[in-house]
């Protein structure tokens, strides 16, 4: 990526404003930090908007598999460290369906995948794509499971084979959802990367070490392919970790195109497998098929990417809203809270473990937490006023307002802003079931 005083030399200079910042040199500083688009400037000259393109691209190519909003993009990634300013597609993960099933068998595999679902802190964490596997060495049969797999699967798939009659046949049948074809090796590598033109997918191609895969995705650019995924080989976790190191430090450090693109594993099932996926997630790996993935194995590997590919300057939030907890009436008390995800799913826990039905409002502080946001100015008693005339909490219930120990000195105006009684609540969220019991009980 350029610098902002690389940019600022291709801008006009003339700071006329209309892009909407003050000077070129801002405008500038926006660009190399990816919150502008070049076409924000009216003025800049065709040479240096291609000059300009070029450079605000990211190092590792972006690409999509499947269509509409549902899609799956992998690449685009910027930095070796998320530190440096953050990573953006987090690693898909797919579980494999292979074309000897065929009947109920075949859908119940599938239901198994779509089943591998899982809720945390407001988020979904789910597979992410299909590997339709073919096993059965018999062409039409690939086709067939491949359409089968699409009228059930919603979200995107991968065609998986070597055998190019196989993939062209299920191409036929499902190209236009955009699969990804994953199979491409020394041996069949223009054959393929001709149906990945054809039928504008993505093409996942196998090497063996980033020497190999610089190699194989030189020629199939030129075979007209542009949308690549980079199988390195890994064998085993050593290697995993250093290839992949050394693939996505060549892109970054020293742009070199060649190995540009998202990189994948193939691992198989079992602890093992999730450990070679656990080292992918952490150093590089846009993409990790497991030919199975249980549950319990699922949850922390999941958990691992989020942690990961959640941008560290935003916190995780929740919708500023209310939320009834335990089927509050028009007694119940209220409670509110910031909008930041940690807080929010503390608290309600606690609320849950007093079985007293609370109306909780959350109330929009950009994710910061309660202490924070007051210093910051963003939990104060207008907002959460504000907030209560939003939700209408105040003419579900009489009860008693809740405001959290922390910021007990806003009860006071908060008082005045709602014309209701306020009772300071506890410093900590564990002490909330004893209190709730305590004024529920006067």
């Amino acid at each position: 990526m350029a610098t902002a005083i690389e940019y600022f030399k291709l801008l006009p200079k003339t700071n006329c404003k209309d892009c909407g910042q003050p000077t070129c040199l801002a405008f500038a500083m926006l660009l190399a930090n990816q919150k502008a688009k070049i076409e924000d400037c009216p003025h800049v000259s065709k040479e240096s908007k291609a000059v300009l393109s070029e450079s605000a691209a990211p190092l590792m190519r972006t690409v999509s598999v499947g269509t509409g909003g549902s899609a799956v993009e992998m690449g685009g990634e910027t930095v070796i460290y998320r530190h440096e300013r953050r990573f953006v597609n987090q690693t898909a993960y797919a579980l494999t369906v292979c074309d000897d099933l065929e009947g109920k068998a075949l859908e119940d595999r599938v239901n198994t995948v779509s089943a591998l679902s899982f809720e945390r802190v407001g988020m979904i964490f789910a597979a992410d794509m299909i590997s339709i596997k073919n096993v059965s060495g018999d062409p039409s049969r690939f086709a067939e499971t491949a359409k089968a797999v699409s009228a059930l699967w919603k979200k995107p798939f991968i065609l998986e084979t070597d055998d190019v009659s196989a993939m062209e046949k299920a191409l036929e049948a499902v190209g236009k959802l955009r699969p990804m074809i994953y199979g491409a090796g020394p041996g069949n590598l223009d054959r393929m990367a001709a149906l990945a033109k054809k039928h504008g997918c993505t093409l996942g191609i196998k090497a063996d070490g980033p020497e190999s895969a610089a190699d194989l995705s030189v020629k199939a650019k030129a075979a007209g392919a542009e949308d690549l995924v980079l199988d390195l080989g890994c064998p085993n976790l050593k290697r995993c970790l250093e290839d992949q190191t050394v693939a996505r430090r060549a892109a970054v450090k020293k742009k070199f195109k060649p190995l540009g693109y998202p990189l994948m594993n193939r691992v198989g099932c079992g602890e093992y497998a999730v450990a070679i996926a656990a080292v992918s997630t952490m150093k590089y790996g846009s993409l990790v098929i497991f030919d199975d993935l249980k549950n319990y194995e699922a949850l922390p590997l999941m958990t691992l990417r989020q942690n990961i590919y959640t941008d560290p300057q935003v916190p995780i939030q929740v919708k500023q809203a209310l939320y009834p907890i335990g089927n509050p009436g028009e007694h119940s008390p209220v409670m509110f809270t910031t909008n930041f995800s940690l807080t929010y799913f503390t608290v309600r826990a606690d609320i849950e473990k007093s079985r007293i039905p609370v109306w909780l409002q959350i109330v929009n502080t950009e994710g910061l937490s309660v202490l924070t946001a007051y210093a910051a100015g963003k939990f104060e008693p207008e907002k959460v006023a504000e907030a209560f005339e939003e939700s209408g909490v105040l003419s579900k219930t009489n009860g008693p307002v809740v405001v959290p120990g922390l910021v007990a000195r806003m009860s006071g105006k908060l008082e005045e802003a709602i014309g209701r009684k306020v009772i300071v609540g506890t410093n900590e969220s564990k002490h909330i079931p004893k209190h709730l019991k305590e004024i529920t009980s006067q």
